[in-house]
């Protein structure tokens, strides 16, 4: 299959090296300069494991090429997939869809032969449709089919999610039933290596798909949101947030997944998605006072960070140092959007707090987003040394290989705030430290 990914940021560049991996020919566009010269001079302009090795292997093998001229890119192309940014629109939580309609128009312009057009950006409902009058309103002269199919990836593990997936939805124009045929038959070729190892298709209507996106994130983060208020709870109650869990995950109808406490969800899914699901419900008459509530939930539990911190300083923390390990959203990322690293370091900075902070791949994202007193610093150990307090707010795993009597020899104080629960309580007790952890009143 010869096919165009329009959008080389997260979800086109990882969807087009898979794409290209499993044998179609994929150009992707990108009108970033900075952008587009990374890409041609085989730098990925984004951290994702292994992300790098198979787009060198399909540039190699003359699969995979980067262009921003869009025109040559659709020119002969069976598919073109639609992967652009669908920021929140200021203001409320709509998505802005500014950049799906420019591109399903400029596809309209530059097609030459009937094409199937697939939106792989989150959407809302009604996009596919929008996006198919633009393309019949453009040019009425050429046949195109439409589908949607959204992405399921977790950033730090995008590569197996896309290859490996639980399931593949695609949505097709129940209406049409020829062209939903033909959308069916080029997308179960797009996607051929999955249909031989009977990964889970689902075909179905173009609202199905778009919402099974934000029904799935928006579950996911009530999920977390969930765990967190438990943890809370468990901190004040005498009970281990750990133990709860790991019950709860025992029943089937539950699950072991999302259920890790910590403080807050972020980066680009999640606190977009709630949103913009909150904001189709309220538009649809039928306002998701769950989704409101998740979404509450967390931007509390986030800005509640600091207030801990505060709290186990004795409610005095200016001029101490704090350490912050970990800055993304997640370990095996540089995404620091919605990162609850953000409103941390901007509150301590209000409380009049000095910050050393370390990231192994976040710091040159953060260092735009905060001003103030916030050193950034070239590993953990420098990051800890001198500080008075040391919190651990993103779990990689350099962090867990900290011994706690060189992490105690390197700090002034003794606090430390473990918001992943990652470390051993008790090893550090006994090295001297104050140990506090998330969604538990006891350490041993």
């Amino acid at each position: 299959m010869r096919v165009a990914m329009i959008g080389g940021g997260y979800v086109g560049l990882v969807s087009g090296a898979c794409f290209a991996d499993f044998g179609s020919s994929v150009t992707v566009v990108e009108r970033d300069p900075a952008k587009l010269a990374m890409l041609r001079d085989h730098k990925i302009p984004i951290y994702e494991p292994s992300l790098d090795q198979i787009v060198a292997r399909n540039v190699q093998a003359g699969r995979l090429a980067f262009t921003a001229d869009l025109k040559s890119a659709v020119d002969g192309a069976d598919v073109v997939f639609i992967a652009v940014g669908t920021p929140t629109r200021r203001g409320g939580g709509h998505a802005d869809l500014t950049a799906v309609y420019e591109a399903a128009r400029a596809v309209a312009m530059a097609a030459t032969a009937p094409l199937l057009v697939v939106t792989k950006s989150t959407v809302p409902v009604g996009t596919g449709r929008e996006v198919a009058r633009i393309l019949r309103e453009t040019r009425p002269d050429i046949c195109f089919d439409v589908a949607s199919n959204p992405e399921f990836l977790r950033e730090g593990n995008a590569i197996t999610d896309f290859i490996e997936p639980d399931r593949v939805v695609i949505g097709i124009d129940l209406l049409d039933i020829e062209g939903a045929a033909r959308a069916e038959a080029s997308m179960r070729q797009v996607y051929a290596p999955l249909t031989a190892k009977n990964t889970p298709f689902r075909f179905v209507s173009l609202e199905s798909a778009e919402l099974a996106k934000y029904a799935s994130n928006a579950f996911l983060a009530m999920k977390v949101a969930f765990v967190n208020e438990m943890a809370d709870l468990s901190e004040k109650t005498g009970a281990d947030i750990a133990e709860i869990t790991a019950c709860m995950g025992l029943d089937r109808r539950i699950g072991d997944k999302f259920l890790r406490a910590g403080p807050g969800f972020g980066g680009s899914c999640f606190p977009k998605d709630t949103r913009a699901l909150a904001a189709i419900a309220q538009d649809a008459g039928v306002p998701s006072r769950l989704v409101e509530a998740t979404i509450a939930a967390n931007e509390y539990r986030k800005e509640a960070v600091a207030r801990r911190i505060l709290a186990l300083a004795g409610g005095e923390i200016a001029g101490k140092v704090v350490a912050l390990l970990g800055l993304t959203f997640k370990p095996d990322t540089d995404d620091m959007r919605e990162a609850t690293s953000l409103p941390v370091m901007r509150n301590l900075l209000t409380y009049g707090a000095r910050i050393q902070a370390y990231d192994p791949e976040g710091m040159a994202q953060a260092k735009s987003m905060v001003t103030g007193d916030v050193t950034f610093m070239p590993s953990a150990r420098d990051a800890i040394r001198g500080s008075d307090i040391l919190v651990l707010l993103t779990e990689w795993d350099c962090f867990r290989k900290l011994e706690p009597q060189n992490v105690m020899a390197d700090m002034r104080g003794n606090i430390i705030l473990d918001m992943r629960d990652i470390w051993n309580g008790p090893a550090f007790i006994a090295a001297g430290a104050v140990y506090h952890a998330v969604g538990r009143s006891r350490t041993a």
